[in-house]
């Protein structure tokens, strides 16, 4: 895993590290199942605030990318093609919220979609 931050471009680092991570798994580059870096570790290695950190696999979680698992950690998840359909579906929920949709709202709105 390789990962950089660039402290003078204009793009969050937290976004930096997100989209790096989500491009490997992406890529094939990390497998399902990769084990990230503890998120002090990471930080320590990129020169971060650990909450930097912290957001970014948070934010990678919420879109399927990976699975943290209590104490043993955080993983890449499932297969490229789950985590493609898990990261649309995050992606479209947010996008419904942020137009002011409900949940029961979006849902008709995939059942629609679907011909359902």
């Amino acid at each position: 895993m390789n990962i950089t931050v660039d402290a003078a471009s204009g793009v969050p680092p937290f976004e930096q590290v997100r989209e790096s991570i989500r491009s490997q798994v992406e890529s094939g580059v990390l497998d399902p199942g990769f084990r990230l870096p503890p998120v002090r570790s990471l930080a320590a290695d990129l020169d971060l605030a650990p909450n930097t950190v912290a957001r970014a696999y948070k934010e990678l979680e919420a879109l399927g990318v990976v699975e943290t698992r209590g104490r043993a950690g955080t993983f890449v998840a499932g297969t490229g093609v789950e985590s493609s359909l898990r990261a649309a579906a995050s992606s479209y929920v947010a996008t419904a919220r942020s137009l002011g949709r409900s949940d029961a709202e979006a849902l008709d709105a995939v059942r629609r979609a679907l011909g359902r």
